[in-house]
């Protein structure tokens, strides 16, 4: 009540003087708004922004061969789940480069399994905490500052968490709050949002990629991001949980993560194209697998990482690329690694990934606001949590009791159906083998359909 509170009066706070100003405006200036000034930041009519979205998605999975169950394991018996979203996202625009955004998120519904069963997820926004009544969060209450540093300035379309205006090519980002990680670091034109484009958690970042987030994928930090000419670079400091895939955050920032991202922008045959190199370091009391399997062997029982978190540090490092081939087609694909020695702790049990995929929108056959594409991801684990899951253990997503161990291979298609401006359906499949990572298992086959409306 207290984050509400905060929020709510932040927001009257800054919106009052606009209101006023509004409120003084003669009719034309209204209907225009404030010209742009010489610095090339363009004010709005009004300095705030508010929009909306609707993401609806249906999956089924029919019955699949499993040899056996464990308390992690994916239901062998065919199923039909719904989860849905609903954000308001309200921005205002305090002084000159200042954005000042809140989200409140309603959730509501169960993914498959509640959020188990497979590495590589497959409903990328289906929180890990399911419920069947509808409840609300403020997700997202963050500042963005930009400073202007010159360059070839570029229009911006208002958007969801971004306002209209120009856009110097050299500046400086910092935003500070409470947000995802993913908004700024490991971004990819083609596979990122799961309202959008792919479904599976490995497909929509690197799955090797533990970054820092309470079980909806949200945490309180910074971020500074330097772009200058092709080159940006981006650093963070993020809170962890207070325990692995835990709904409550740290509260001293004890346990951290740092992030750091460099991209370079170019062009290949006149098409827009980009590498990013993305590393993270976290400091927190993880679990060793070699150590829970020994005290397991001592005592008896299945091993427990819980059992013997110490302070230590665990990092990563991805690689992401995306390139244009013409207007309507693209090519992306991703690569990474992390410590499969110390225990997953926030996203997904996955030491190694690789993925790559296509991406076509629809001109060439009439649909230009349609979007088809098909990509494919390997997810694998070091040896050390694969004995770890052989013998019982449990991870953040997976754990059958038992495991012949298999690399999971999935590949994911979707078609993306403009149906009027604001609403899109989209039709996808997703084919699971050796679902976390489990030649005993599967393979799994998982329809979905995602209804969205964004104004």
């Amino acid at each position: 009540m207290r984050v509400w509170a905060a929020a709510m009066a932040s927001i009257g706070f800054l919106l009052g003087p606009t209101a006023c100003a509004l409120a003084q405006a003669t009719p034309q200036e209204r209907q225009q708004g404030p010209a742009q000034d010489q610095k090339g930041w363009t004010g709005e009519f009004s300095r705030f922004a508010l929009h909306g979205q609707l993401t609806n998605i249906w999956q089924y999975h029919p019955a699949f061969r499993s040899k056996y169950q464990g308390p992690q394991s994916l239901d062998r018996a065919n199923h039909v789940n719904e989860t849905t979203d609903v954000t308001i996202f309200a921005g205002v625009r305090p002084w000159r480069g200042g954005e000042l955004w809140l989200d409140l998120e309603m959730d509501q519904g169960i993914a498959p399994s509640n959020t188990l069963g497979v590495a590589g997820y497959v409903n990328g926004d289906g929180a890990k905490v399911g419920k069947r009544h509808p409840y609300t969060r403020p997700q997202r209450l963050f500042l963005r500052q930009t400073w202007d540093l010159g360059g070839e300035r570029t229009d911006v379309d208002p958007d969801i968490n971004q306002f209209s205006g120009k856009q110097a090519a050299d500046r400086v980002v910092l935003t500070i709050g409470k947000f995802n990680a993913t908004d700024v670091f490991d971004t990819n034109k083609y596979a990122h949002d799961p309202r959008h484009d792919f479904l599976n958690w490995s497909l929509i970042d690197a799955g090797t990629f533990d970054y820092a987030a309470d079980a909806w994928g949200y945490t309180y930090g910074a971020a500074v991001e330097l772009y200058r000419e092709d080159w940006t670079w981006r650093a963070g400091l993020f809170d962890m949980s207070d325990v692995p895939n835990s709904k409550t955050l740290n509260r001293d920032f004890s346990e951290r993560q740092w992030q750091a991202e460099v991209e370079r922008r170019y062009k290949w045959r006149g098409q827009e194209g980009a590498v990013r190199v993305t590393g993270f370091l976290g400091h927190a009391r993880f679990g060793r697998y070699d150590e829970a399997l020994a005290l397991a062997a001592r005592t008896g029982g299945r091993p427990d990482t819980a059992l013997v978190r110490r302070w230590s540090d665990k990092g990563g490092v991805s690689v992401n690329w995306e390139q244009a081939l013409s207007k309507d087609l693209g090519v992306f694909a991703r690569a990474g690694w992390a410590d499969g020695a110390h225990e997953s702790y926030e996203y997904a049990d996955i030491d190694r990934t690789v993925q790559a995929g296509v991406s076509m929108q629809g001109a060439r056959w009439g649909r230009p606001d349609d979007t088809a594409a098909l990509a494919a991801v390997l997810n694998a684990i070091s040896p050390e949590h694969h004995r770890y899951f052989a013998a019982g253990g449990l991870g953040i997503l997976v754990g059958d009791g038992r495991q012949s161990y298999g690399a999971e291979k999935i590949v994911e298609s979707f078609y993306s159906l403009r149906v009027i401006k604001p609403v899109t359906f989209t039709f996808d499949a997703q084919l699971i083998q050796n679902p976390a990572y489990n030649r005993d298992r599967g393979p799994v086959v998982v329809f979905s359909g995602r209804l969205h409306v964004q104004l």
